[in-house]
């Protein structure tokens, strides 16, 4: 067998044919098609995952395969980066992660593999990981870097014992191999049998993208548990010599390689003395000697690591191999095991007292006897097993006062507080304040990465504190904070409540109400807010900064009342007290809150000035000014500022969902279409990533108004479905208002007049802070509609509002064109709406100008001037025109809707070679054919793909990278990738070599 000449190795892979053909076809598949391929290997300690991988990763590599290989870690499963930065970086010893703030290479070993260059530097991998969105930046990051390496050479990634990734690692490799599934990476991952764990949530998330396999290892057949004995007391030694304590540890070992050798290795270093014999064999009760597993699982357990119960039989036969051992060397061993798998020679002879340099001897000792290996940088236990073994033979509790120590060690060598973390939580006691103060740290480090991990944390270290001391309340309101941050907002709640139960100080009161703030907003418990942040306010005890903050918070609750005059009050004295004050939280809360209630106004110059302010103060919150230029139809600016935030230095401080859902009211106010539908379902799949709602719902409304603009009443419906799901999941008045709206729009397009008008007059009544956001762009539409449906009232009332919109914003052709045309339908007034054109024309907005120019052709042709009048011919044109931008947009319904107008008239109208407006032409735009005859765009091959999609794809034919093709294309690579997936699908290819043959083959190519 190749690649298995060593003793090791031999031991590893015996009867492990099957598996290995299974992992030699996936580096064939991944070389020959230049697309990715995933194999999960399962099985119990010490069955053999380990050795697999790595003749796997020895196969690829002389395969032609870069190699990037590394392992979790269980006593770094809390750290950032921690595993995925042992694949990706190379060790860089103990000090590398120090002040990093991610943890990435703490205690990581090799990282990227031997004669490998690392994927990235540690600077590269750390920053991206600090920005607020979890890592997204740094899947992209990843993803790029992949994507270059594999230019010249396919990848594998392999990452041993996933069981124990850390989130932030186990949220990355969720992404990338589907995000880079369309690129030669193979991806080997083992793990422990854990049905809903870490590794099953990858492969679950890879499993509809690319090929992925799992390889469950069981118990090796007795031939080649015999064949290991024979590796082990030699080659002369035959199945049949072999004596009756011998048969039966190896029966005992039921089919793990590594118990297996280690038993037999064990009673071989005891020189076979009756005393192992029998404590090894004579157990009862389901350990080893009685065919229980290697992970004792259902045995009798001599000690407990955190995850697992280790057998009685391995502790006996690691042991007898540790007896004859210095006590020193057993000293370092222990102390080691107390440190984790991987672990430095100064920090364990540091928990054991003693120099470094009088513990040379034992260290020496260990390594030779093949119980630790030592890379130069970091030691390490030579399987986890053995020292989960060293570690179970320790008292428990002399474990506990280990780990407390060895928190104490490794923050004194300069480790930053995170990777002391676990041993806290195994071994601090309630009350311990420097214990408290450490957690603490930890969870600010990790919260911008991890918020999950960083509300546990600040949970235990709240624990470990007695209630109502200070120190209790403080830790608290760290907590709440954490908590609320991992959108963990009912534990928020029911913590911060408990601590205002025991009454705190009158100004403690105020901060805690102050961090219970984002919490009732996220929960969208305004009025609650509002009386919260009254209560305190009105106790006159809280500090200037805290006065400040929650007076912004009242003001951002009392945005969502009627009286808005109220809410900007108190906004303008929540900014000014910000101000005094130099508080950076209540600042930005100010201006947040302020510029919810200018656009509640409908005060679009105001909420700019508000969010450029914001965005200025913090760049996490350039989307909000991206989108408040567009309200000022000021799309040049807009497009400037996303293209700032698409920078590669600006994009990891801004988030990206929201970064996305500004790039989609760019596209959808320019009238395009498909790129908007495609930055929607990318915007969402990233909140669904990151686990946020924020624009989920609103996203699902303006991806089914589209689908109706097509024509594609089914999407329409779908995504009607998911909106109505999602509001009864999150019924606000804001959610509630916009699926009423949608559902009146639906219900007119099923010819349901009464139901339509009944879905508006909701909508008025339940968003009525919400009216201008609602009506921006669609009151002309929602008067029309109220007019066919016989309520004049409604419709007299929706153009008031237009109006008023209007004066507030002279100077944006929209709301001024919007009100004129809204006016002009309610007066069936042809002058007016003639001014709607007029101003539209003048505005960016295609689609409400073509609506506009379909409204007044249809009111000229309802004029009963005759065929062949002037009103006539002047309806011709415009609906032509009208017509002719719908179908460019792609919104092929509504270009139907003017054709229909256009037949009525008697006439046909220009197509694209007669030009617009020329009214005696008769042919019929091509896309609005298609749409009158229901034929419908190809869904596979070149034609089907849209013209963004086929941008993309040429560009990624000839070489570029997501990265590169955004920066062309002013996107974000989020949405370079959404393209190109669904140009995979509908070309039924699914690799980037097969892309640049089929794009070379076009007759344009």
């Amino acid at each position: 067998m190749a690649g298995t000449d060593g003793a090791l190795s031999r031991r590893g892979l015996r009867g492990r044919k099957a598996e290995l053909r299974a992992l030699d076809e996936l580096i064939a598949t991944v070389a020959r098609t230049g697309s990715g391929a995933l194999a999960l290997i399962q099985g119990e300690p010490g069955i053999g995952k380990t050795t697999l991988l790595a003749e796997t990763a020895a196969r690829a590599g002389a395969a032609g395969f870069a190699v990037c290989s590394g392992r979790a870690d269980e006593l770094h499963h809390l750290v950032p980066l921690s595993s995925l930065g042992s694949c990706v970086l190379r060790g860089d010893g103990p000090g590398a992660s120090a002040g990093t703030g991610t943890g990435a290479g703490t205690g990581t070993g090799s990282g990227a593999g031997a004669g490998s260059r690392p994927l990235m530097s540690l600077p590269a991998i750390a920053e991206p990981a600090r920005v607020h969105d979890q890592g997204i930046g740094l899947v992209e990051r990843l993803a790029e870097a992949v994507e270059s390496r594999t230019g010249d050479r396919p990848v594998l990634f392999g990452l041993d014992d996933v069981q124990w990734a850390d989130p932030l690692s186990r949220f990355v490799l969720q992404q990338l191999p589907t995000r880079l599934g369309t690129s030669p990476v193979l991806w080997i991952l083992t793990s422990r049998r854990e049905p809903a764990g870490p590794a099953a949530e990858i492969a679950a998330a890879a499993e509809d993208h690319l090929p992925t396999v799992t390889l469950p290892l069981g118990p090796l057949p007795g031939a080649a548990v015999g064949q290991l004995a024979r590796d082990v007391y030699g080659e002369d030694i035959h199945g049949d010599e072999v004596d009756a304590r011998v048969r039966q540890l190896l029966d005992g070992a039921g089919g793990n390689p590594f118990l297996a050798v280690e038993l037999l290795t064990g009673l071989r270093t005891a020189g076979a003395s009756d005393g192992f014999a029998r404590a090894d064999t004579g157990t009862s009760g389901g350990g080893a000697a009685s065919g229980g597993s290697a992970s004792g699982a259902g045995s009798a357990s001599t000690g407990q690591t955190g995850h697992e119960a280790v057998s009685p039989g391995l502790v006996a036969g690691v042991r007898a191999r540790l007896r004859p051992l210095r006590p020193d060397t057993l000293r370092l061993l222990q102390m080691g095991a107390v440190l984790g798998r991987r672990f430095g020679f100064h920090e364990a002879a540091a928990l054991c007292g003693r120099p470094a340099a009088e513990l040379i001897g034992a260290l020496d000792e260990a390594v030779r006897t093949g119980l630790l290996d030592d890379d130069g940088d970091r030691l390490a236990f030579r399987h986890d097993l053995l020292r989960q073994a060293v570690y179970a033979d320790i008292p428990p509790s002399a474990r506990k006062a280990l780990h407390r120590e060895a928190a104490r060690s490794l923050v004194a060598a300069g480790h930053p507080p995170i990777d002391a973390t676990p041993h806290l939580l195994r071994g601090a006691l309630p009350g311990d304040e420097e214990a408290v103060a450490l957690l603490r740290s930890a969870a600010a480090d990790v919260l911008p990465v991890t918020p999950d991990v960083a509300a546990d944390l600040a949970a235990r270290a709240l624990e470990l504190v007695p209630p109502a001391r200070p120190l209790w309340f403080a830790v608290g309101e760290q907590a709440i904070l954490c908590l609320t941050r991992a959108g963990r907002n009912q534990e928020a709640l029911a913590t911060g409540d408990r601590l205002l139960a025991a009454r705190p100080p009158l100004a403690t009161f105020g901060r805690l109400q102050s961090a219970l703030g984002e919490t009732l907003w996220s929960m969208d418990l305004a009025g609650e807010l509002c009386r919260r942040t009254e209560a305190a306010l009105a106790t006159g005890s809280a500090a200037p900064e805290i006065a400040a903050r929650l007076t912004a918070l009242r003001a951002l609750a009392l945005s969502r009342e009627q009286d808005l005059v109220l809410a900007r009050e108190t906004g303008e004295s929540a900014l000014a007290a910000a101000v005094a004050t130099g508080d950076r939280e209540a600042h930005v809360r100010a201006l947040s809150g302020l510029g919810e209630i200018a656009q509640n106004a409908g005060e679009s110059t105001v909420a700019l000035c508000r969010f450029t302010a914001l965005s200025t103060l913090d760049a996490a919150f350039l989307p909000e000014a991206v989108v408040a230029h567009l309200h000022l139809d000021d799309f040049a600016s807009g497009a400037r500022l996303l293209r700032r935030a698409m920078d590669a230095d600006d994009a990891t401080a801004t988030r990206q969902a929201m970064l996305l859902w500004a790039q989609s009211q760019h596209d959808l106010g320019l009238g395009r279409l498909d790129d908007a539908d495609a930055v929607l379902a990318t915007m969402e799949r990233l909140e669904n990533e990151v686990r946020v709602s924020v624009q989920q719902l609103n996203a699902r409304v303006l991806r089914s108004r589209i689908a109706l603009l097509r024509g594609d009443r089914d999407a329409a419906g779908e995504h009607l479905d998911v909106a109505r799901t999602r509001l009864a999941a999150k019924p606000n008045p804001g959610n509630t208002a916009a699926v009423r709206h949608l559902e009146a729009v639906h219900a007119e397009a099923d010819g349901d007049l009464d139901r339509a008008v009944e879905r508006i007059q909701q909508a008025e009544q339940d968003g009525a802070f919400m009216r201008w956001r609602l009506l921006r762009d669609s009151v002309a539409a929602a008067v029309a509609t109220a007019l066919r449906g016989g309520d004049r009232a409604l419709a007299e009332g929706l153009a008031a509002q237009a109006a008023a919109y209007a004066d507030r914003n002279p100077a944006v052709p929209t709301a001024t064109g919007l009100a004129a045309q809204a006016l002009g339908l309610v007066r069936n007034d042809p002058a007016l709406l003639e001014r709607a054109v007029e101003l539209l024309g003048a505005g960016p907005r295609p689609l409400l100008g073509a609506a506009a120019r379909t409204d007044l052709g249809e009111t000229l042709l309802a004029s009963g001037s005759g065929s062949g009048s002037r009103e006539e011919r002047r309806a011709v044109e415009e609906l032509a025109w009208a017509r002719d931008a719908f179908a460019e947009a792609g919104a092929h319904a509504a270009a139907a809707r003017a054709q229909r107008a256009l037949d009525g008239a008697g006439r046909g109208a220009a197509g694209p070679g007669g030009g617009r407006g020329t009214a005696t032409a008769t042919a019929v735009h091509p896309a609005v054919r298609a749409v009158v005859q229901v034929v419908q765009r190809p869904v596979q091959g070149w034609e089907a793909l849209t013209a963004s999609e086929k941008k993309i794809a040429r560009l990624i034919a000839q070489g570029h990278t997501n990265r590169s093709a955004a920066e062309l294309l002013v996107l974000s690579p989020h949405t370079v990738n959404t393209h190109l997936t669904s140009a995979f699908r509908k070309l039924s290819i699914n690799s980037r070599v097969q892309l640049a043959n089929l794009v070379a083959a076009l007759p344009d190519g």
